[in-house]
C-alpha cells in the first residue's frame, strides 16, 4: 500500500467519526469489536469508578496509541454523561512499537485493548444510568479503515457495589504507565537534539522500549538501541515518554522525562564535530583559491615574487611566506574581533545556539544572503577609495610589501570570500574563544596553503587550471550547500516553533531576497549617487517593514498567544440554527489549515483585540467550518453560496438570518469591523 493511499484513509477517518460499527466490515470480516466495560456492579453516589473502551481487534490488525507515530490516529471518546457526571482523559496502556510497509514506525495495539476512564457521579445520583459514548478509531493492516460506534453501558445505583470485569481490568491496569520512578537508575545525556538513555541496573535479558510523547508542534524522532540497556532517541528539550521493561504479563511502564536531569554527551563526539568542522573550514580557504577574482591572482602573485627575488628560490619562498603571513594576520584579526565582541555577552557551549529559534533566524538569513551571492543575484563590491588606499599599501617593495599584499588581497578578494566569511562568521560567533582562533586558523591556512606550495617550487604554476567560464559556475554551485543548510535550519526551527514560525521567517526572507535584488540591479558602480540612495532607501523599508511584521510581530509571539484568542465553535447547520433562534448573530469562518489566505486573514484581520471585543459587545457567535479534512456539511454549505473553496467568511444577523452578509475573500480589520458594527 502506498504511503498517499494510507493518508487518504486517515483524512477519512474524520469524516467516518461516527459511522456505525458496519463500518467495520471490510470484505465481509468484521475488523473490530467495541464495548463498554465497568468495573463495578453498580454506581455508588459520590464515589469514582472507572470504564473501558474494549476494542478487539481481527487477527494482523491494530489500532493506535495516543501518540501514533509517523502515521494513523489516536482513538477518541466522546462521553455523552447524564448532568452531574464528569469524565476525566483517556488512561492509556503502553503500546508496541510496529514498522509498517515504507518503514512507517508506528505506537499501537493489536489483539484486544481496554482504554480507561474514570468517571465520577455526582453525590445526589438516583434509579438506573445510562452512560453513552461516541468511540472512533483507525484499524490498520495493509489498508487503513476508519471506523466508530455509538456505545451505552446501564448500571444501578446503589449504596454499595462489588468488582466487576475484574480479570480484564486488572490486566489492563497492570500494563498503564506509572508516574512514580522505576526501579533501575537512569542517566540521560543530551547532544544537540540527540538524547540518549542509560538505563542502569535493568537485568541484561529485560526487553527494554521506550515511546515517545510530543508536545504539540515538538518533532520527535524514534528510539534506538545504541548499546544493551541505552536508547538514543532525536528530540528537543523537554523529552517526556514512557519506559517500558519486560514482556507479557510481566511488564510494567513508567512515565520519565528527561528535564529532571540532562548532561553534556561525552566529549569525544563533540571533539569529532569540532574536527569536522576546522575541516570544512579549511577545505572553504582552499576552495576560495578557486573563485574568479582570486584564481587569476594567484599566478600574477608568484610571478610578482619571482621578479622581486630575481630567481633567488630562498628569496621567492620567504616572499611567499610573507604572503602567507599577511593572510593569516588578516584572519586572525578578525577572530580577535569577534572574541572582543563576544567577551562581553553570555558564552553558550558547543551546540547549545541552535536551540535558540532567533540564533536559527539570524544564522539562517546570514547563510541565505550569501547563497543569493554565489548564485549571482549581487556581488560585495568594496567602495573605489578603500581599493585604491589597499592598493597603495601593498605597492611597497621586499617582504614588506608582500605581507601588505597578503593583507589586503584577502580583502579586496571580498566579492568572492564574503560567503564563506560570513558562515565562519556565524559559526564562530557561537564558539569559545579558542574555537574561533582554531576556525580562523583552518580558513587561513586554506587559503594560503597555494601560495606557500607554488613560491616552493615555482615550476608547478603549468599545473594549475586555466581562469575561464567554468570558475563563475562553481562559484554559482557553491550556492547550493548553503541553501541545503538553510533546509537544514528550516527542520530545527519547525521543531521549536511549528509550521506557522517557519512560514513567518519564509516570508521574511522573501523579503530579504527582494532586498539583495533590489542592490543587485540598482546599486552597481556604474550607478549615479541619486539612484542607489534611493534603491537604499527602498531596501531599508522592505528589511524594516518585512522584519518589524513577519519576525517582530507574528514570529515573536508564535506560542504566546494561546491565552487571548477567539473560542471558536465547531460548525455544523444545526449549531448556526441554534444560534439564530436564541437571538444570537453568527460569524463563520469557512477555513482550511492549508489555505495561506485563510491563516493571513485570521492572524491579521479575524483574531484581534479590537475584532474579539466587537464579537463579545455585540453578543455574536464566532463559527469556524475547518475545511482541512474533508466534510460534506461544510462543502455543502459553501455550495449553497455558489463557492467550491474557502475562504469564505458570512456573517448571519439574528434580526435577518434569512439574508447573511458575504464578506471578501481578502478581509482586513477595518473591513470586518464595520460589518460586525451593522449588527443591531
Amino acid at each position: 500500500m502506498t504511503i498517499a493511499l494510507r493518508l487518504a484513509l486517515a483524512l477519512a477517518f474524520f469524516i467516518f467519526a461516527a459511522s456505525p460499527v458496519s463500518a467495520q466490515l471490510h470484505s465481509g470480516k468484521t475488523l473490530v469489536k467495541a464495548s463498554l466495560l465497568a468495573d463495578t456492579t453498580a454506581i455508588v453516589p459520590g464515589q469514582p469508578f472507572q470504564v473501558g473502551l474494549l476494542l478487539e481487534m481481527a487477527p494482523g490488525w491494530h489500532t493506535y496509541w495516543e501518540y501514533s507515530g509517523d502515521s494513523g490516529l489516536p482513538t477518541t471518546i466522546d462521553w455523552n454523561l447524564p448532568p452531574g457526571f464528569a469524565a476525566g482523559a483517556i488512561q492509556w496502556p503502553v503500546p508496541e512499537a510496529k514498522v509498517e510497509p515504507g518503514d512507517i514506525q508506528v505506537y499501537a495495539y493489536s489483539g484486544r485493548v481496554l482504554l480507561l476512564t474514570t468517571i465520577t457521579p455526582p453525590p445526589d445520583v438516583t434509579g438506573n444510568v445510562i452512560l453513552r459514548a461516541v468511540a472512533s478509531w483507525l484499524v490498520c493492516e495493509e489498508i487503513c479503515v476508519p471506523g466508530g460506534a455509538e456505545l451505552e453501558l446501564s448500571l444501578p445505583v446503589g449504596n454499595s457495589a462489588a468488582p466487576a470485569n475484574a480479570a480484564i481490568f486488572e490486566e489492563f491496569r497492570s500494563r498503564l504507565p506509572s508516574n512514580e520512578p522505576p526501579p533501575f537508575e537512569l542517566a540521560w545525556k543530551r547532544a544537540g537534539d540527540v538524547l540518549t538513555l542509560q538505563v542502569q541496573g535493568a537485568p541484561a535479558a529485560t526487553p527494554l522500549s521506550l515511546y515517545p510523547l510530543p508536545t504539540k508542534n515538538q518533532i520527535v524522532g524514534h528510539p534506538a538501541f545504541e548499546a544493551p540497556n541505552t536508547l538514543t532517541i532525536k528530540a528537543a528539550s523537554p523529552f517526556t515518554g514512557v519506559l517500558s521493561a519486560g514482556e507479557g504479563p510481566a511488564r510494567r511502564a513508567w512515565f520519565v522525562s528527561d528535564t529532571a536531569s540532562v548532561e553534556p554527551v561525552a566529549t569525544s563526539q563533540s571533539t569529532l564535530s569540532l574536527w569536522v568542522a576546522l575541516f570544512y573550514g579549511f577545505l572553504g580557504g582552499l576552495i576560495l583559491n578557486l573563485m574568479p577574482c582570486v584564481l587569476p591572482v594567484i599566478s600574477l602573485k608568484i610571478f610578482g615574487f619571482i621578479k622581486q627575488a630575481e630567481d633567488s628560490r630562498r628569496s621567492i619562498f620567504l616572499h611567499g611566506l610573507a604572503f602567507a603571513a599577511g593572510i593569516f594576520v588578516w584572519f586572525l584579526g578578525l577572530a580577535t574581533v569577534i572574541i572582543g565582541l563576544k567577551s562581553g555577552g553570555t558564552e553558550v557551549t558547543w551546540a547549545f545556539q541552535f536551540q535558540n529559534p532567533w540564533f536559527n533566524v539570524v544564522i539562517g538569513s546570514v547563510v541565505f544572503v550569501f547563497a543569493l551571492n554565489l548564485a549571482g543575484v549581487f556581488e560585495f563590491v568594496l567602495p573605489g577609495r578603500a581599493s585604491n588606499v589597499m592598493e597603495s599599501a601593498g605597492s611597497t617593495s621586499g617582504l614588506t610589501g608582500s605581507f601588505f599584499q597578503g593583507v589586503f588581497a584577502t580583502l579586496l578578494a571580498t566579492p568572492c570570500t564574503a560567503p564563506f566569511l560570513g558562515s565562519a562568521l556565524g559559526f564562530a560567533f557561537s564558539q569559545s574563544a579558542a574555537v574561533i582562533l582554531a576556525m580562523f586558523v583552518a580558513v587561513a591556512s586554506g587559503m594560503a596553503i597555494p601560495y606557500l606550495i607554488l613560491s616552493a617550487s615555482p615550476g608547478w604554476l603549468k599545473f594549475l587550471p586555466r581562469p575561464g567560464v567554468w570558475m563563475e559556475h562553481l562559484k554559482q554551485f557553491m550556492a547550493f550547500p548553503l541553501l541545503a543548510t538553510l533546509v537544514w535550519i528550516f527542520s530545527i526551527l519547525g521543531g521549536q516553533r511549528g509550521t506557522e514560525g517557519v512560514v513567518c521567517f519564509c516570508a521574511f526572507l522573501l523579503c530579504l531576497a527582494f532586498a539583495c535584488w533590489l542592490l543587485g540591479s540598482f546599486c552597481g558602480p556604474l550607478a549615479s549617487r541619486a539612484k542607489r540612495t534611493i534603491t537604499l532607501l527602498f531596501i531599508l523599508a522592505t528589511l524594516g517593514l518585512g522584519g518589524w511584521y513577519f519576525l517582530g510581530k507574528k514570529f515573536a509571539h508564535i506560542g504566546l498567544e494561546t491565552m487571548d484568542r477567539i473560542a471558536w465553535v465547531p460548525f455544523s447547520k444545526a449549531r448556526v440554527e441554534e444560534e439564530l433562534a436564541a437571538g444570537r448573530s453568527v460569524f463563520v469562518d469557512f477555513t482550511a489549515d492549508w489555505c495561506i489566505t485563510c491563516k493571513f486573514n485570521e492572524r491579521t484581520a479575524i483574531d484581534t483585540p479590537a475584532i474579539r471585543a466587537l464579537l463579545k459587545e455585540k453578543n455574536i457567535t464566532p463559527i469556524k467550518a475547518d475545511r482541512t479534512n474533508a466534510n460534506p456539511e461544510i462543502t455543502a454549505a459553501l455550495k449553497s453560496f455558489g463557492r467550491v473553496g474557502v475562504p469564505l467568511y458570512v456573517i448571519y444577523p439574528a434580526s435577518t438570518p434569512t439574508a447573511p452578509m458575504v464578506l471578501p475573500e481578502l478581509l482586513t480589520e477595518s473591513l470586518l469591523a464595520d460589518a460586525l458594527k451593522k449588527i443591531p
